[in-house]
């Protein structure tokens, strides 16, 4: 079989990271996550996936990814019929995991990434792929269309973008979606350092490496009026089931030490708003 060959931007690579990291948890006993379609996709890449160094970055994708489809199983136990963007959404398989059969999903990414994704998904009448920027405004107009209670996720996305860039993001989205959910990953400056990213990034350059440091999450609050900081999770905020599936080194350590655990993570965390109302 001839497999697919992958050429995309170095921000865009990194769209692999999480695809492998469900393939490796879906083919470990007890994982976090089963997830079929990832391995399926990853046999079907014509990429080499052994540049990429052994790393517990790989169970660490596959917990945040657990913590993001935490918030949308929350969001669509309250909005059984709502609405779910998936900002860069890459090769995600959030519906395919997690879709209750009556909301609407709309899959954003930029145009060489739907490209690749219309390769091993498709268009259904509740499921919409877009090509487009998340800092252009051309692709709300189908989300407002439905007309319902709306959820963003934004999962390994804005953290490669500047401060303003993000901030625009953010705000465009608050005035067209007012008391719409937004769950984003940040992290702080200390992450941002070329020192803390050199070994974890070389394989695709500076480029790739995480800008947007955000020391604070409720400073998004004054981005746009009455936007409100929901809350936030780090790795170790987790549910006893995502803890109960994590590797064994990570769940002893979570298990006896704590207090050590959440000084090891405490600078990446998953932060929900809900967007200023109008």
């Amino acid at each position: 079989m001839t497999k697919q060959t992958v050429n995309l931007g170095s921000v865009q690579e990194t769209l692999l990271i999480p695809l492998f990291s469900r393939a490796l948890e879906t083919a470990r006993p007890n994982g976090l996550l089963k997830d079929t379609r990832a391995e399926e996709i990853v046999d079907q890449l014509e990429y080499d996936f052994s540049k990429w160094p052994p790393s517990s970055s790989w169970s660490q994708a596959c917990i945040r990814t657990r913590l993001f489809d935490d918030i949308a199983l929350d969001f669509l136990a309250q909005h059984p019929d709502g609405v779910i963007v998936e900002i860069g959404c890459g090769l995600n398989t959030r519906f395919e995991r997690i879709d209750n059969g009556q909301a609407t999903w709309f899959d954003l990414d930029l145009p060489d990434s739907i490209e690749l994704r219309r390769v091993f998904f498709e268009d259904t009448p509740r499921r919409t792929m877009i090509a487009g920027s998340v800092f252009d405004e051309d692709w709300m107009e189908p989300v407002l269309k439905v007309g319902k209670p709306t959820l963003f996720l934004s999962e390994a996305v804005l953290i490669y973008f500047e401060e303003a860039e993000v901030k625009q993001a953010i705000v465009q989205i608050a005035e067209k979606f007012p008391g719409a959910g937004f769950a984003t990953d940040i992290c702080t400056s200390k992450l941002t350092t070329p020192k803390a990213q050199e070994r974890g990034k070389r394989v695709l350059g500076i480029s790739s490496w995480f800008k947007w440091a955000c020391d604070d999450p409720k400073s998004i609050e004054a981005w746009y009026p009455g936007t409100e900081f929901v809350g936030s999770q780090t790795y170790v905020d987790a549910s006893k089931d995502i803890i109960a599936k994590m590797p064994a080194i990570w769940r002893a350590l979570t298990t006896i030490a704590p207090f050590f655990v959440r000084y090891l993570v405490k600078d990446y965390r998953i932060a929900h708003y809900r967007l200023g109302r109008s």
